[in-house]
């Protein structure tokens, strides 16, 4: 059986305004990935995914590089109880 985990991940930076929330979901959905990505109020995006151990760390690599036009700074990755979700998915404030 697959050992599931699930992050609780912040990315600061020049990372609104640049298909940051787009990549990640993209990438999520390559590696199979559930979760979600939001931008939130201070310029930050938030996400949480959860999968296997090795696709969530692909996918947070994926996150400290970003799309092209971002300028990821630092990502603060936390480690939490795994939920139900059926995809990955852009949410509101």
């Amino acid at each position: 059986m697959m050992d599931v985990v699930r992050k609780h991940i912040v990315v600061t930076g020049m990372v609104q305004g640049v298909g940051f929330r787009y990549f990640a979901v993209m990438q999520a959905r390559k590696l199979g990935v559930l979760g979600w990505v939001r931008n939130r109020l201070d310029g930050s995006v938030e996400a949480e995914a959860q999968g296997s151990g090795d696709a969530v760390e692909l996918f947070v690599s994926a996150l400290r590089r970003g799309p092209r036009w971002a300028d990821v700074r630092a990502v603060e990755v936390t480690d939490i109880a795994p939920r139900q979700d059926a995809d990955f998915r852009v949410r509101g404030l």
